[in-house]
């Protein structure tokens, strides 16, 4: 973990389709605002858009923690088997608004002809407006680190199995 690392979390669950039939940028960039909502009950919203250089984009709103954020979710590499989404996400929090790096990142791996491993990799950073934000309030990163991870930790452990389910219906529609 890196200085400024707020929380690794990784969570497997498995999908019982084959692995040629699963896509998980197709899944991730046509997911119903409905779907994503009952993947967890964190889930607020989501939509998709694209980057000023035209790369595809997912936005997701959840609320993790009592505090709001809108992510802003970047393809950084898509492959049908393994998908990594970046983002800058706004964190509405009771002292004010700030942004946290967070890195997204969903493999699937074959078990056998008709099942997968999925796994939902979650790694947040903090940026040094949120640094500057926790410094203002007198609150040490080491504190802050502290309290976050066993939410972000349960909010990962929670969405895992649905956003499995969710692939494995997907995959199963095509």
């Amino acid at each position: 973990m890196n200085d400024h690392q707020i929380v690794d979390s990784s969570f497997t669950a498995i999908i019982n389709a084959p692995i040629e039939k699963i896509d998980i940028p197709a899944w991730a960039f046509a997911l119903p605002d409905l779907e994503y909502q009952g993947c967890s009950p964190a889930h607020v919203a989501a939509g998709f858009t694209t980057a000023p250089d035209g790369t595809r984009m997912s936005i997701n709103v959840e609320i993790i923690g009592g505090s709001l954020m809108v992510q802003h979710y970047v393809e950084k590499l898509a492959q049908p088997d393994h998908l990594v989404l970046e983002s800058n996400s706004d964190v509405f929090t009771p002292s004010g608004r700030t942004i946290i790096r967070v890195v997204w990142e969903l493999s699937v791996k074959a078990l056998d002809d008709g099942r997968c491993e999925f796994t939902n990799h979650v790694m947040s950073f903090a940026t040094k407006d949120m640094l500057t934000l926790l410094d203002r309030q007198g609150i040490p990163f080491e504190v802050f680190r502290t309290q976050r991870q066993p939410m972000s930790i349960a909010h990962n452990q929670g969405e895992t199995p649905l956003f499995a389910a969710s692939i494995e219906r997907a995959a199963l529609r095509n």
